[in-house]
């Protein structure tokens, strides 16, 4: 069946139905702007009992809205039982940690076997919906071949408060990841690479903008007059003079936003074909057996290594942790083995 929400238009409203109702819809119903601007489209919104679907149609104070929000209905999308490992779950998200190889979300190339499939298996019907739809609410990704933590909504709620934090840029996210070179504040070569600088105790900054590359689709490039705004910050954990285990964080979260910036910085990931495929570390600096394990190591080297944020219903703080993966402590355990 469906909810008819009813919302009474607040004093000194935006004279659009859709900014109006945005600032006016009751928190607890869970409507997003582009939700809303779906349903006015639909035809699921009346304004004084008349059906109007122009989000830009007038408003008054005092005027009553009728939204209408059908039942939550079934994706095409297949469940598929995948094993998943679950650090959290409640009744309105779930944290997971997501192995290497597992697609976020079904693509024309990955129809199957990723983490959708797989948590539409893990919930069966005890999903409200998201969206309108029985899905699982997907407010951030990691690349196929990143490993590492995730949070992913299940209901309307927590779908819209979690999405609310990430835009904020108030989810605290930290990436353990390996790259070529050792990040260091003495050097002028880095130091004169533009959007480069460096915080109190030796943290490297990089400010620029993002956007997809002119030419090659599936990569980012770097831009200093347009694309989206984009922060990451470095420091290095250990140093092994080729190499380097560095502990990345985000204030913004854009796409292969560590991998991009890190390679801007002339220190791309260990394994990052996409953005440093060229660079190769040499037998003479760490040995040749140490140097084929890092030049032929089969996936960029990063990790979501931990997720903080605040619960969107309970209100309270979480914070979740996940050790590197099999391939990622391995090669860092040789590394100090070498080192020692």
């Amino acid at each position: 069946m469906p909810t008819i929400i009813p919302v009474r238009i607040g004093s000194d409203p935006d004279k659009r139905l859709d900014k109006a109702l945005a600032r006016d819809v009751p928190e607890d119903a869970s409507l997003s702007r582009s939700r809303l601007a779906r349903l006015i489209a639909g035809g699921a919104v009346a304004v004084n009992g008349t059906v109007v679907t122009d989000p830009r149609a007038k408003l008054a104070e005092g005027d009553l809205v009728e939204i209408t929000v059908e039942e939550a209905s079934e994706v095409d999308t297949l469940p598929e039982d995948i094993p998943l490992v679950i650090l959290h779950e409640d009744a309105d998200l779930i944290v997971i940690d997501k192995p290497v190889g597992m697609v976020v979300h079904p693509a024309p190339g990955t129809p199957s076997g990723t983490l959708v499939n797989a948590l539409l298996h893990h919930f069966g019907g005890n999903l409200s919906g998201v969206g309108g739809e029985k899905r699982p609410g997907i407010v951030h990704r990691i690349d196929k071949d990143t490993s590492g933590l995730l949070v992913v909504a299940k209901s309307d709620a927590a779908h819209h408060g979690l999405a609310a934090q990430f835009e904020a840029h108030s989810v605290d996210r930290h990436y353990l990841a390996i790259c070529h070179g050792v990040p260091d504040a003495s050097d002028p070569r880095l130091r004169g690479v533009p959007g480069v600088s460096f915080e109190t105790g030796g943290i490297l900054k990089l400010t620029t903008g993002l956007a997809r590359h002119r030419t090659d689709r599936q990569r980012q490039a770097v831009l200093f007059q347009g694309g989206r705004h984009a922060v990451t910050r470095a420091r290095v954990e250990e140093g092994f003079g080729a190499v380097a285990l560095i502990n990345c964080w985000l204030e913004t979260g854009r796409t292969h936003q560590i991998r991009v910036h890190m390679a801007h910085a002339g220190h791309a990931l260990v394994g990052d074909q996409t953005y440093g495929g060229r660079r190769k570390v040499s037998a003479k600096a760490v040995g040749a057996a140490l140097a084929e394990d890092l030049n032929s190591f089969p996936r960029q080297a990063l990790h979501a290594a931990s997720l903080g944020f605040v619960h969107p219903v309970s209100g309270e703080t979480l914070a979740f942790s996940a050790p590197l993966p099999a391939d990622m402590a391995g090669l860092l355990q040789r590394l100090r083995e070498t080192a020692s």
